[in-house]
């Protein structure tokens, strides 16, 4: 269990900004309250923005998220790995390939197929076992998409509704496994294998921005 503790290139929650950041978590509860405290702080600290997409490695370390306003599901899930390793609780991360039903007409005219590349969420060790919880759509833009916030019990995956209202919102289709830090590597060939134009091609607009390669 000593890897999904350790501070790593990307969760590397030793960096002061963590302190300032986790000020107000009590450091002193059990561990799956202490998770969820987490959760929700990094849930609604940032505003989801998939928008803005920034693959390489000053992008992707946890610190530099930490100086940010919005962040995109892979960022916040960083984020909160490295929360929870600064807490002593296990943390790995997980991707997967999903369609998202709602509210993604915008995004979808960028990235030119209806399939969302590694989306991230997070594993935390908690009373024996891993669970699953998806720290990316804060209250704001669900209040915009017209869906409920993911609340998240620490006992239960909790990996976004599939139906809200009698609407399909958001569908799971592939699971890339779990990891103990980003998977850049794999992250950009999968990445280059679904939206190639966003490889040949430079984006960088208020609209809409995608960086890449090992900077």
């Amino acid at each position: 269990m000593q890897e999904y503790l350790t501070e790593t290139f990307f969760l590397d929650f030793k960096n002061p900004a963590f302190d300032a950041f986790t000020r107000e978590i009590e450091a002193k509860q059990n561990k799956k309250d202490l998770a969820v405290q987490l959760y929700f702080l990094v849930r609604d600290a940032f505003l989801y923005d998939p928008y803005h997409l920034d693959l390489t490695n000053a992008g992707m370390k946890a610190s530099g998220i930490l100086t940010k306003k919005r962040a995109w599901c892979v960022e916040k899930s960083t984020v909160l790995a490295a929360c929870a390793r600064k807490f002593g609780i296990p943390s790995r991360l997980g991707y997967a390939i999903v369609k998202n039903h709602l509210g993604v007409e915008k995004l979808l005219r960028y990235l030119k197929r209806e399939e969302i590349v590694f989306h991230g969420y997070v594993e935390l060790f908690l009373e024996g076992k891993w669970v699953k919880c998806t720290p990316a759509f804060d209250q704001r833009i669900c209040k915009i998409s017209g869906v409920s916030p993911l609340n998240w019990n620490g006992l239960e995956d909790s990996l976004f509704q599939e139906f809200e209202q009698g609407k399909r919102s958001m569908e799971y289709t592939h699971f890339y496994g779990d990891f103990n830090d980003v998977p850049t590597e794999l992250m950009h060939n999968e990445m280059q294998k679904f939206y190639p134009h966003l490889f040949a091609e430079k984006f960088e607009t208020k609209e809409f921005s995608f960086k890449h390669g090992k900077v």
